[in-house]
C-alpha cells in the first residue's frame, strides 16, 4: 500500500581481479576489499573474478560478522569467480553457465576455462522478495576486431532470458557485474530492452565517482594504459541494473564508484572500479509489469541487429567446422596412406630401400596428433555452430512476436 515505509538497499559490486599467482597484489587487495567492506553498511556485495576459492573463504571470515550469509557459484574448469554477500539469509541460489564462452585454444585470453556463468541468489527483506543476479560476461580484448562479439551476444541473450524466466516471483529485480560492453552497445541495449532492466547509472538522482561513470580507468595502476588508448576517460563496463516486478517502485538515491587507491594505500582495491548504489524500495498502489505487447518500438531493431551479429559469428563458426573437418580427413588419408605402406612391406611387395623406421613412426605420430587435434576442433565448432543457430532462431521468433504484438491491440 502507498504509505508503507520505504526500504533502502545499499549494493556493492565489484570485479576484484583476484586470479591466484597471475593478479598483482592479490592476497594485498582481497585483504583491502574486506577491511572496506567490514567499514560500510552495504547490505549487498556482490564480487566477480574472485577466482581462488581461499580468497573467497578468507573473505567469508573477515565479513562473517556483518554479512552472515554467502554463497559461491562454481563453475568451469578454475570455477566462476562470482560470489554474494548478503546481511539477509539467502532462501535458494541457482547457477547458469552461458553455452557459449570463447575458445580453448585461445589459452592466453582464458575465459573458456573459466564457466562464465549467472549466479543468482533469492532473498526477502520486510517481505520484499529480491532476486539478485550478478555475472561476468566474455572480455573483449579487441574493439576493432572483436571475434568474441557473436559468443558475448549469446550470453547478453541468455542472460536476459535466464532473467525473464525465473523472476517472475520476484518483487524487485538486481543484476551486477562486469558485462564487457559499453553502455552503447547492442548487448547492453539487448539485455536492457528485453528485460526492462534500468541502468543505476543513468537514473542516479545523485552521483559521485570517476568521470561519466568510468570503472576501468587509465589513471589505475593495474590496466593495460594502451587498450584505453580511444577512450582518455575510460570506459565503463560493470552494471548495477535493476527494476520492479510487482507493486513495487525502485529509485537509485545514489550512485558512486571508487577511484583509484584504497584509502591511505598506494594500491586501488582492482583494476576495475568497485560500483556502489543506494536504492529507494516503496510499493505503490498498482502492479507495474511490462509485457510485449507493451514493448519498446525500437526493440525490434535491437533484437534485428543482435541477430545479424549472430548470424555473422555462426557463417565464421561454419567456415571454421569445414576447415577443422577437413584437416582431420587429410590426416585420416595420410595414417591410411601409412597403414597400406606398413602393410605392404610386411607383404614384402616394397621394392628398393624401404623408408626410414624412424620417419615412418615420427610421420605417423604428426598425422594422429593432427587427427586428434582437428577432430576436437571440429566437434567444438560443431557445437558452436549449433548454439549460435539456436540463438538465431530464438530471436527469428522474438521478433515475429514483436512485430506481431501492435497489430494484436
Amino acid at each position: 500500500m502507498e504509505g508503507d515505509p520505504a526500504l533502502r538497499l545499499r549494493v556493492f559490486d565489484l570485479n576484484c581481479w583476484a586470479i591466484r599467482y597471475l593478479s598483482k597484489r592479490r592476497q594485498e587487495r582481497i585483504r583491502l576489499i574486506g577491511d572496506m567492506l567490514r567499514q560500510e553498511d552495504f547490505d549487498l556485495v556482490l564480487l566477480q573474478e574472485v577466482w581462488s576459492e581461499r580468497d573467497y573463504s578468507d573473505l567469508k571470515v573477515k565479513l562473517g560478522g556483518c554479512y552472515p550469509f554467502s554463497h559461491y557459484f562454481r563453475s568451469g574448469v578454475i570455477g566462476s569467480g562470482l560470489c554474494v554477500f548478503s546481511r539477509f539469509p539467502i532462501l535458494d541460489t541457482l547457477l547458469y553457465q552461458y553455452s557459449l564462452n570463447g575458445y580453448p585454444y585461445m589459452l592466453q585470453h582464458g575465459d573458456w576455462f573459466c564457466g562464465k556463468s549467472v549466479g543468482l541468489v533469492i532473498i526477502t527483506i520486510s517481505g520484499i522478495i529480491f532476486n539478485i543476479y550478478v555475472t561476468h560476461l566474455h572480455a573483449e580484448y579487441c574493439r576493432e576486431k572483436d571475434a568474441y562479439l557473436p559468443h558475448r551476444l549469446v550470453q547478453a541473450w541468455e542472460l536476459a532470458q535466464f532473467i525473464r524466466h525465473t523472476s517472475k516471483a520476484a518483487d524487485v529485480v538486481l543484476l551486477g557485474g562486469d558485462l564487457n560492453m559499453h553502455p552503447e552497445d547492442v548487448g547492453i541495449r539487448l539485455l536492457r530492452g528485453w528485460t526492462g532492466l534500468r541502468d543505476a547509472f543513468a537514473e542516479a538522482t545523485h552521483f559521485e565517482g570517476c568521470e561519466d561513470g568510468c570503472t576501468l580507468v587509465p589513471n589505475n595502476c593495474f590496466t593495460d594504459k594502451s587498450e584505453l588508448l580511444p577512450f582518455p576517460l575510460g570506459i565503463r563496463i560493470d552494471y548495477i541494473l535493476y527494476k520492479a516486478i510487482s507493486s513495487f517502485m525502485v529509485k537509485c538515491e545514489e550512485l558512486k564508484t571508487t577511484t583509484g587507491a584504497a584509502p591511505g594505500m598506494d594500491v586501488p582495491f582492482s583494476d576495475h572500479e568497485a560500483v556502489m548504489a543506494t536504492l529507494h524500495i516503496q510499493r505503490q498502489g498498482q502492479a507495474a509489469g511490462a509485457t510485449l505487447a507493451t514493448a519498446e518500438p525500437m526493440l525490434v531493431d535491437v533484437v534485428t541487429e543482435a541477430r545479424t551479429e549472430v548470424a555473422v559469428g555462426l557463417r565464421a563458426a561454419q567456415r571454421q567446422r569445414y576447415s577443422s573437418g577437413r584437416m582431420a580427413l587429410l590426416a585420416l588419408l595420410l595414417l591410411l596412406l601409412q597403414a597400406v605402406a606398413a602393410l605392404g612391406a610386411l607383404a614384402g611387395l616394397d621394392a628398393g630401400q624401404p623408408f626410414p623406421k624412424l620417419s615412418f613412426c615420427l610421420l605417423a605420430c604428426l598425422a594422429i596428433g593432427i587427427l586428434l587435434l582437428a577432430t576436437g576442433l571440429h566437434l567444438f565448432h560443431t557445437m558452436e555452430v549449433k548454439m549460435l543457430h539456436s540463438t538465431e532462431e530464438q530471436m527469428r521468433m522474438v521478433l515475429r512476436t514483436l512485430q506481431e504484438c501492435p497489430s494484436d491491440g
